[in-house]
């Protein structure tokens, strides 16, 4: 596999979760707090986190069909971009999973014919 493809998985984990982070916050301050101009703020953050979590999904599904992954494992790393947080821990779990294959690939030798 690739180094890439993790790569761009890994990108896109990070960019999801800090988003969906600044969701949670911005609704606890529109709904919570009641502070004026976190409407805007959150609406923004909102329609970011949803189109970037499209890619999200694509990367990550590229990702487990490299990888093999069973249907359960890949619907596992799919959810963790809607989980606040969770996308963080699911990263770093599916990272140290996924390192040896790409090293594997990336050590093969490539012959100067």
């Amino acid at each position: 596999m690739k180094r890439s493809v993790l790569t761009r998985y890994r990108l896109m984990a990070y960019v999801t979760a800090v988003l969906l982070v600044l969701l949670c916050l911005g609704m606890i301050a529109k709904y919570l707090l009641s502070m004026d101009g976190a409407a805007g703020v959150t609406s923004a953050v909102a329609i970011a986190h949803g189109w970037l979590y499209i890619l999200y999904l694509i990367f990550a599904f590229d990702l487990g069909q490299k990888a093999k992954w069973p249907v359960g494992k890949q619907i596992w790393v799919l959810l963790a971009g809607t989980v606040p947080t969770a996308a963080f821990f699911v990263e770093r779990k599916v990272t140290r999973e996924v390192e040896p294959l790409v090293e594997q690939n990336g050590a093969a030798p490539v012959s100067a014919s």
